[in-house]
């Protein structure tokens, strides 16, 4: 009876110290991890961007006078020397000897704007042939493979833009025909008999075709010399402005890649820089914050059919790729951190953390390029927090659970 007491005693003192021992042991920590693996990698700049007109034209009042209705609605259809606006001039309205000269003066500089526009087209046009030439005689010997397809594709691209300048070119020295005959009616009118029995008008013309962007002066009315009346230009011929901060500018250089993103349709859109401008400007954040900025402009360089519906004013998201690889080792970003000056990571192995340095190339925010130091198949705890040190015992937490 005496001894069954004593081992009844030593089996619940037993119990308790190996109670005492569980609860007192080490719990493993709860952590999150995620695979290294191999896949395509982007670093990308992203910011909004505004579409807008490459060639906009303000069709202005070129004399003081009194303008009919404008019977035009944003979104009309011109065609090139169509009349947009008529001006009856001022009864009392008479040029005086220096108002003469003055107006003779902007004949002349309008005179001299076209002779300027005309060189520039003959630069344009022998740009664009040479463009044109040099992509032929690339893809002459893309046939012969001694060629690479980057270079195929620079100089298409660049016969696309130097075609796009000499239309633009093209449209300046309609424009500057315009500008000279609107100096020269300015003269030709202003003088005008105010006893005739029909008054001589003065016709504003689309000075090419395109649409109507914006009606700012509609109703009829006296207007003044140099009034905006009429806004206009062609949505094929659309470029896409976005302002982004001036330390990610400096990252950018023409003939970056851009895509866009969010803009209605189902697929991105391509794009290719066209300028960084080299001035900045301050913009005030939505948080209140002064923010230096930099305006980029890119062309977009997708057939017309994929943006036809595409208009003035339009906001897109630009995704500015700086580098990129189809096949890169990758990491989670998340778990990175600085260990003695070197990047590292805990890779988790028989239930324990461990410590490894690792060196990284490229990131893009959330993934993160593997140099050295890791494997494909590796699982890397993402989030390390304090508790998790070289060694100590892990379990992973699964996230479905």
């Amino acid at each position: 009876m005496h001894r069954r007491r004593n081992f009844g005693l030593m089996a619940l003192a037993g119990a308790l110290l190996a109670a005492l021992a569980w609860g007192f042991w080490p719990r493993p920590v709860l952590v999150e991890d995620a695979a290294v693996s191999r896949g395509p990698l982007q670093v990308t700049i992203e910011e909004e961007g505004r579409t807008r007109v490459k060639d906009r034209f303000v069709i202005s009042a070129p004399v003081a006078g009194y303008m009919r209705r404008i019977e035009l609605d944003v979104g009309d259809t011109l065609t090139q020397g169509q009349t947009v606006a008529v001006l009856e001039p001022l009864r009392s309205e008479v040029l005086d000897p220096r108002s003469r000269a003055r107006a003779e003066a902007q004949i002349d500089a309008a005179q001299a704007t076209l002779e300027a526009a005309i060189k520039n087209v003959d630069a344009a046009r022998a740009e664009a042939k040479f463009a044109s030439d040099d992509y032929i005689r690339k893809q002459k010997l893309r046939a012969k493979e001694t060629i690479s397809e980057t270079l195929i594709e620079e100089a298409e691209t660049r016969a696309r833009q130097t075609a796009a300048e000499q239309q633009s070119a093209e449209f300046t020295v309609e424009v500057a025909r315009f500008d000279l005959e609107a100096a020269r009616t300015a003269l030709q009118y202003s003088l005008a008999d105010n006893t005739a029995t029909r008054p001589v008008t003065v016709d504003l013309h689309a000075p090419v075709a395109s649409r109507v962007l914006s009606v700012d002066h509609k109703s009829e009315g006296v207007v003044s010399a140099g009034e905006d009346l009429i806004e206009i230009g062609d949505p094929a011929q659309l470029e896409v402005a976005v302002d982004v901060l001036s330390q990610d500018a400096v990252q950018i250089r023409p003939k970056t890649r851009v895509q866009f993103y969010r803009w209605g349709g189902d697929a991105p859109l391509e794009g290719v820089v066209r300028t960084v401008e080299p001035a900045g400007f301050t913009k005030i954040s939505a948080l209140g914050v002064e923010e230096q900025r930099v305006w980029v402009i890119a062309d977009l360089v997708s057939p017309r059919a994929a943006w036809q519906f595409l208009g003035d004013g339009y906001r897109v998201e630009a995704h500015f790729i700086l580098w990129q690889n189809p096949d890169v080792l990758q990491a989670p970003a998340s778990a990175l951190f600085h260990h003695d000056s070197e990047w590292a990571v805990f890779v988790v192995e028989d239930r324990r953390a461990r410590r490894r340095r690792v060196e990284v190339g490229h990131r893009n925010g959330l993934v993160a390029e593997i140099v050295e130091g890791l494997s494909t198949g590796d699982r890397v705890i993402t989030h390390p927090d304090d508790r998790i040190e070289d060694g100590v015992r892990v379990q992973v937490h699964d996230i479905q659970s």
